[in-house]
């Protein structure tokens, strides 16, 4: 497999987890005022953590030994 390693996949699956709960967390304690704050908060990190937890359980589900 060329890319990255097992391991990193694994950190990088549970590193964007955190994140994705985080970013939940968040929203449910202090709210969005506005549309905007939901676009960039929501649809950009979001977008970023959800993308990367998606693409290393494919990479490790497709690539298990």
């Amino acid at each position: 497999m060329t890319g990255p390693t097992r391991n990193e996949l694994w950190f990088r699956l549970l590193f964007s987890l955190a994140g994705l709960g985080l970013l939940l967390v968040t929203v449910f304690v202090r709210g969005i005022s506005n549309a905007a704050a939901l676009i960039e908060v929501v649809g950009i990190a979001g977008t970023f953590f959800g993308g990367t937890a998606i693409w290393c359980a494919l990479r490790l589900w497709r690539h298990r030994d």
